[in-house]
């Protein structure tokens, strides 16, 4: 299951640091809930404040769908009233059945939320306290669990490692084991840090609660959540996923491939377990926000619980963040293979956004956050809204030539009759005038800010891609060409920059100390460490110390590739610095 806000957890072998160039692709992972940033905001508008523009927003979904971004299902209502629930695309391109408000989808980690108010449940039927060690029911535990509780597992505070980050969990995805054998992937790890101490997102917090659910009700967390949440709720059409059984109704999950949509790659659904192997449909999960929020579901003192922040604006299975209009924005996202996920409520509206894809990709989060502020009045520009404004040949001409960015990685501008096409990346992107030097992508959000001196002439601009701004600096042909064959000479000689092994080291321990320096970084990487330090700085912290640093090659896009040898474990580096010995760029993967 996967995400790309800022809270990243990423399943798979590699987490990256990278910024600058072309963008790393998403692997599957249980997902973190849509990043809550608290600020300052005048009162929350009510209701009745802002009309829904119900077809501006339908608009925005087929462009996505036209676009080749989007497939799923939308649904949003406000105060009780349903405004839109749409079926988009197709739920099976095989068999060109469409998808529909009744198409069921694999929910990802927003099966959290259901884990949560089941221990929460558990707990008003005097069965547990979230106070208590789990120790207390589950005498096995080892030693470094002493003083986790249930409170720190539902807050992702407990520092049990994610089990979806271990290197070996790509190879083991596919295996069918009991939750017993789940756990034990994740029982005899070091804990990252002390319990309560601090914030990570873990899968193997959520999959232990579940295994705690089981033991404690004597039901397995399939029936548990059916008996307690889906039958009294009439959510007819929600259940534990089957990687075996067929499941009427239910969508084939996509990924993004070089010709279209492809068949995701298989994982066997007793793995995210109760991390996020539940399915549901549009309309079983409104009934389930209507229910939570509307307190059908849990007492009132549970639900603040629930609701109430920790650590990371982080409360129990749900996000929890202020809207610059004031509103308090109740989230979680999804994401498993071929399915991304977003359940959003904003109080006091009683706005429910749901989005429920089967195309792997960002779209479920930045249409739910489009929505969001299409409902209450915010400013917002929608990809499709973006119109072509026809300029002059001889204008377009101008912005022909290189472009080259802080990795070094290089954008060729080429003119294409009315429009421009920007080469570098994986795929050529096609850019349409916005105004006299501002450009957009069709159906994707990608846009270019060209910039100029005086006399008109192409210094550089801004690329921003997925959220991500990045300077580009307008470079001669003769500097394009030095370039390319310096590139070319570098991976043929396989040699390193000087001093990158010496920045190897640097930035991993600052990175370990959570002090990462950055008048040495460049500005896109720089912001990039900003937002994943939280993540990076524990897991580097428990590799312990560098014990060697290995050279291995050149990469195809000229950066340097290390081996580091740690006192508990072993990660690929690969590192690109600019000429002034900043770093540019940098991304780690385990190793085995």
């Amino acid at each position: 299951m996967k995400t790309r806000q800022a809270w990243v957890h990423v399943v798979g072998m590699c987490s990256v640091l990278m910024a600058g160039g072309a963008l790393a692709e998403d692997a599957p992972a249980h997902a973190t809930p849509t990043p809550a940033t608290t600020a300052p905001a005048p009162a929350a508008l009510t209701a009745a404040t802002h009309p829904v523009d119900v077809a501006r927003i339908d608009r925005a979904i087929e462009a996505r769908v036209a676009g080749g971004q989007f497939m799923g299902s939308v649904l949003i209502a406000r105060d009780g009233k349903t405004l839109l629930s749409k079926g988009y695309g197709k739920a099976s391109l095989a068999d060109n059945l469409p998808n529909t408000p009744a198409t069921k989808f694999r929910l990802g980690s927003v099966t959290k939320q259901f884990t949560a108010a089941s221990i929460l449940l558990l707990e008003e039927q005097g069965k547990l306290k979230l106070e208590d060690p789990i120790k207390k029911y589950m005498p096995d535990a080892p030693a470094a669990w002493d003083s986790i509780t249930f409170f720190y597992l539902l807050t992702h505070t407990a520092g049990i490692p994610n089990f979806t980050s271990f290197p070996e969990y790509p190879s083991t995805e596919s295996v069918a084991q009991t939750p017993t054998q789940v756990v034990a992937r994740f029982r005899d790890k070091p804990l990252n840090f002390p319990p309560g101490s601090s914030w990570e997102y873990s899968n193997s917090g959520y999959v232990l609660l579940g295994y705690l659910i089981e033991k404690i009700s004597g039901q397995t967390y399939a029936q548990f959540v059916h008996d307690n949440l889906f039958a009294p709720l009439g959510m007819k059409d929600s259940g534990y996923d089957s990687s075996t059984e067929k499941i009427e109704r239910h969508a084939v999950g996509y990924a993004p491939g070089p010709g279209g949509p492809v068949v995701a790659s298989y994982i066997d659904m007793t793995i995210p377990f109760s991390a996020g192997a539940l399915y549901s449909t549009t309309q079983d999960m409104l009934r389930w926000e209507q229910a939570l929020f509307g307190g059908k579901v849990l007492k009132p003192s549970s639900f603040a619980k629930m609701t109430t922040p920790f650590k990371n604006n982080y409360a129990m299975g749900l996000g929890v963040m202020t809207a610059p209009n004031g509103s308090r924005v109740i989230s979680h996202n999804g994401g498993i293979e071929g399915f991304n996920t977003n359940v959003t409520y904003v109080t006091p509206e009683k706005l429910s956004i749901i989005v429920l894809a089967n195309l792997n990709g960002p779209a479920a989060d930045e249409l739910s956050a489009d929505i969001r502020k299409v409902a209450n009045g915010e400013p917002v520009v929608l990809s499709n809204e973006r119109k072509v404004t026809p300029i002059p040949a001889d204008a377009l001409n101008r912005f022909v030539g290189t472009y080259r960015v802080e990795t070094g990685q290089s954008y060729v501008i080429t003119r294409v009759d009315d429009h421009l096409r920007a080469s570098g990346g994986p795929q050529p992107i096609e850019l349409y005038p916005q105004s006299a030097t501002e450009f957009f992508a069709k159906g994707s959000d990608v846009q270019v800010a060209f910039e100029g001196d005086a006399q008109r002439s192409v210094t550089g601009g801004t690329l921003t891609m997925r959220g991500q701004k990045i300077p580009l600096t307008h470079v001669s042909a003769a500097d394009a060409q030095q370039q390319a064959e310096a590139l070319a000479k570098k991976i043929r000689e396989q040699t390193p920059t000087p001093g990158s092994d010496a920045a190897v080291r640097r930035t991993l321990e600052d990175l370990a100390a959570g002090k990462p320096d950055y008048e040495k970084l460049g500005a896109a990487l720089g912001a990039a460490v900003k937002q994943q330090l939280p993540v990076m700085q524990p897991t580097i912290q428990r590799l312990g110390a560098i014990k060697t640093i290995e050279f291995k090659g050149v990469g195809p896009a000229g950066g340097d590739i290390y081996n580091v040898a740690f006192e508990n474990g072993k990660l690929e580096v690969r590192i690109i610095l600019d000429a002034d010995g900043k770093v540019v760029g940098e991304g780690v993967r385990p190793l085995p």
